[in-house]
């Protein structure tokens, strides 16, 4: 995810600080890993620094003085820019699991054993995102970001469930190789 172009487009509603920046795309992405606060300022800056916000204006209201950004004309380019790019899939096909997988046959671990763990986090991380999409009160982008997350899930369990299967098999080439 591009913090930046989140960031460019949590502005294209209007001008914002950046503490209401953070607050919206906790709100708006909330299956997301939080932002921290730094990374909204430092982000913020490099926009400016790209020219693709401005400093619109500071601001205490009764409290500590805040600084509101909005996007320049070029920010809004570049926003829609990138919105209209096609996510490349995966351009690699070895992930973690299965680098564990051949890692554990290579150190004389267990597979079969770490697949069968793996498949229980899986499985605990799946029942904790249903609980939260069919929690009272979901929205939309809740929902959608349960399902999103949901589908590669069950995507890893159907391969796990293949790999466990074929282990024999790949333990006899891991070890020929």
């Amino acid at each position: 995810m591009s913090t930046r172009h989140i960031l460019l487009g949590l502005l294209a509603s209007g001008p914002s600080h950046g503490y209401d920046l953070k607050r919206r795309h906790d709100e708006r992405f909330p299956q997301a890993r939080p932002l921290a606060y730094g990374q909204v300022y430092t982000t913020l800056q490099r926009l400016v620094r790209d020219g693709l916000a401005q400093v619109e204006g500071t601001d205490s209201d009764g409290g500590p003085e805040r600084t509101t950004y909005c996007s320049t004309d070029e920010g809004t380019r570049e926003l829609a820019k990138w919105a209209g790019e096609i996510a490349p899939p995966a351009p690699f096909v070895t992930n973690e699991i299965f680098a564990k997988v051949v890692v554990s046959i290579l150190s004389g671990g267990d597979p079969a054993a770490y697949l069968a763990a793996q498949r229980a986090a899986h499985m605990e991380r799946m029942r904790e995102l249903t609980a939260v999409k069919t929690g009272r009160g979901a929205d939309l982008a809740t929902v959608l970001s349960a399902d999103y997350a949901l589908n590669h899930l069950d995507a890893d369990l159907r391969w796990m469930t293949t790999t466990a299967a074929r282990l024999t098999t790949l333990t006899a080439e891991v070890d020929a190789a």
